[in-house]
Parts: C-alpha cells; sequence; structure tokens
C-alpha cells in the first residue's frame, strides 16, 4: 500500500503541474424509509434473515446518503456517506454507529485503457446494491446478505477492447475500513457484452485467507438480458466455499429478476432466489436451504418511488416462527418503502 501511496502521490503533483483543468463538485444523494409487518407477529421474533429490514410492524429509516465526486483531470475522488440503519449494518464491523463512510477512494485514469483506484469501495460481487435507490426489490436477497459488502484496498480496471474488461485488486479483509490483520483478499471480476448491449456478463470472484488454516473462496456469475424496452431478465447465481480448521463446506444462491414496465411510471419485479446453506457455511450458519419469492412494485412520481412488496420465504427446516412461538418453515410478510433520489 505504501508503494501504491507513493506512486498516486507522485503523480499527483506532477499531474497539478500539466494539468489544470478543474471541475465543480458534483453531489448526489437519496433518502429511503420503510414499515415492514410479518404476518406471523411473533413475540420477539423477526421472521427475517436477510439485510437492512431487521424490524417489525414500525416505521423506518433505511438510510440518507450523500456522495460527492469530484475531478481534476486524469485524478478523481469520491466520498461517499451514509446515516441510518442502512449504513450501520453495511459497515458492520466499524463502530456501533448509524453513521458510515460506505465509500472512499481516489482514481488515477493513467490512460483510456488503465484506471487506478485505492481506498474503500462497495464490491463488484452480485447484482443487488446497497443503495435503495439502485434495486428495483427493497428487501434483500440472501446471496447479498451473506456476501461481502465492500472492500478497502487497490485495484486496477482494464479495458481488452469492445465490450470486455478486466479488474484485478488485492483488499484487507473483506467488510473492514480497518484492521490489524495482516491477511489479504484477492478481488477480480471479467465483464463482457454483446455489441447491442442486449446481453451482459460479469464474472466475479474474492477469496483469500482468514487464518493459518483458513481461509475462503466466492466465484460470482451476474447476466443482464434486455428481451424488449419493457422487459429485462437478469440472473445472480453464487457459491462460496470456506475452510475452517481444515474443514470446508459452502453456500450458494441463484437468483432470478423478472422485470416489467409497462410505463415509465409503474415498475414490477419479481425475484426467486434459492439460497442453500445446509452445510453451514454461510455468516448465518442456517442448516437450511431457503426458497424466497419477493413481488415489488416500483411506482415513480418524479425522483420519489414508492415500493410496496410481498414476501414469501420457505425453509428445508423449522427457521421460522408462528405467532405462538413454535418453529415453522415458511413466513410472508409486506412491505412499503419510500425511496428518493437527487
Amino acid at each position: 500500500m505504501l508503494a501504491v501511496s507513493l506512486c498516486f502521490s507522485g503523480f499527483f503533483n506532477a499531474n497539478a503541474q500539466s494539468d489544470s483543468t478543474k471541475s465543480s463538485p458534483v453531489i448526489t444523494g437519496s433518502l429511503d424509509a420503510y414499515y415492514r409487518y410479518n404476518f406471523a407477529d411473533p413475540a420477539g421474533k423477526l421472521n427475517n434473515y436477510t439485510s437492512f429490514t431487521n424490524s417489525q410492524n414500525s416505521f423506518e429509516l433505511g438510510m440518507a446518503s450523500i456522495k460527492v465526486d469530484h475531478s481534476i483531470g486524469k485524478v478523481s475522488a469520491t466520498v461517499d456517506l451514509g446515516f441510518g440503519r442502512r449504513a450501520q449494518e453495511f459497515s458492520y464491523n466499524d463502530a456501533n454507529t448509524m453513521f458510515s463512510i460506505k465509500q472512499a477512494y481516489l482514481s488515477w485514469a493513467v490512460s483510456d485503457k488503465f484506471k487506478l483506484t485505492a481506498g474503500k469501495w462497495a464490491t463488484h460481487v452480485g447484482y443487488e446494491l446497497v443503495d435503495a435507490t439502485g434495486n428495483r426489490n427493497y428487501s434483500m436477497s440472501y446471496g447479498f446478505s451473506y456476501g461481502p459488502f465492500f472492500h478497502t484496498g487497490v485495484k486496477a480496471d482494464i479495458s481488452l477492447g469492445g465490450k470486455s474488461a478486466l479488474m484485478v485488486g488485492i483488499a484487507s479483509p473483506t467488510d473492514f475500513t480497518t484492521t490489524t490483520s495482516p491477511n489479504k483478499v484477492f478481488i477480480a471480476q471479467f465483464s463482457t457484452g454483446t455489441k447491442n448491449d442486449k446481453l451482459k456478463a460479469y464474472l466475479n470472484y474474492q477469496g483469500g485467507k482468514t487464518g493459518s488454516n483458513s481461509g475462503f473462496g466466492q466465484f460470482d456469475l451476474v447476466l443482464l438480458g434486455t428481451i424488449s424496452s419493457k422487459f429485462t431478465i437478469n440472473y445472480d447465481g453464487t457459491i462460496a466455499n470456506v475452510k475452517t480448521a481444515g474443514t470446508t463446506s459452502s453456500w450458494s444462491s441463484n437468483a432470478v429478476y423478472l422485470n416489467f414496465d409497462p410505463s415509465s411510471k409503474l415498475g414490477l419485479t419479481l425475484r426467486g432466489e434459492y439460497f442453500d446453506d445446509k452445510k453451514s457455511a454461510s455468516a448465518g450458519a442456517f442448516g437450511s436451504s431457503v426458497f424466497a419469492t419477493t413481488l415489488s412494485a416500483n411506482l415513480k412520481v418524479g425522483p420519489l418511488t414508492f415500493i410496496p412488496e410481498i414476501r414469501m420465504d420457505n425453509g428445508s427446516n423449522d427457521i421460522f416462527f408462528k405467532s405462538g412461538g413454535t418453529a415453522t418453515k415458511s413466513t410472508s410478510g409486506f412491505l412499503i418503502a419510500a425511496v428518493y433520489k437527487f
């Protein structure tokens, strides 16, 4: 990291002398809030095992975000701040606070085909995003919830010509903004697509050691398909192998997103996900598989989007709870969210 810092420092000095092009900071942001109700309403239980909607029968602030981008010539900087429960859960390894530096990184476009970035940034793994404005379903998938959230390190983006590109990088342990651990994580992404952009593919990876006899590796594939101007199909499949004390186990997720937009004011998304954690390899240690079906509407009024949503989760084992507190294999619920973007 020291060598990278010196490289960036030297370039910044040279660039300041050779390129006086300046721009004003670009400020964007968002705000989201929601209400969730699980139909079983078990006492002391939420019947929720995915990120950012851990509540029952209450109105909640999701997150308020402010993002600032600035560039001078070939150098750019981004700071992305979040406030709220979503920000707190996103940076769960940091201090227990509702304020989070979601992203903070510097980039140097060495050429039109090669860019270096150093700092903290949201993960490349998966289809869903931490910001509610980037998702059509408000509740999150299991694959997102137990995959990586962010990386802190250095990466290189390389254009391979046409629609293809490669990203490689080295980062600190996943989801840590700061750590004393000497372990490192290798990250990579290969992306490509058809000439008309109707099919795009992203093959993602993260992996590394977590101890002398432990580690992990995760492969992820995202496919984006455009059928027409009103209908798209997206897929996110991931498998993670986890080695603990010399024993390796795995979990996986396969999610399909069917998106239909009958008008510019209305969008519908059906997400079906099969999450397999029978070996208790994920951080949730379910010992079960789950099939989750989520139907969401996106009702748009200018920069404001309302998202009413119905969700049903069915496990292979009794991991949910009935109203009386007895265990059961399935649960269902409703939420409505409001998302504002500026």
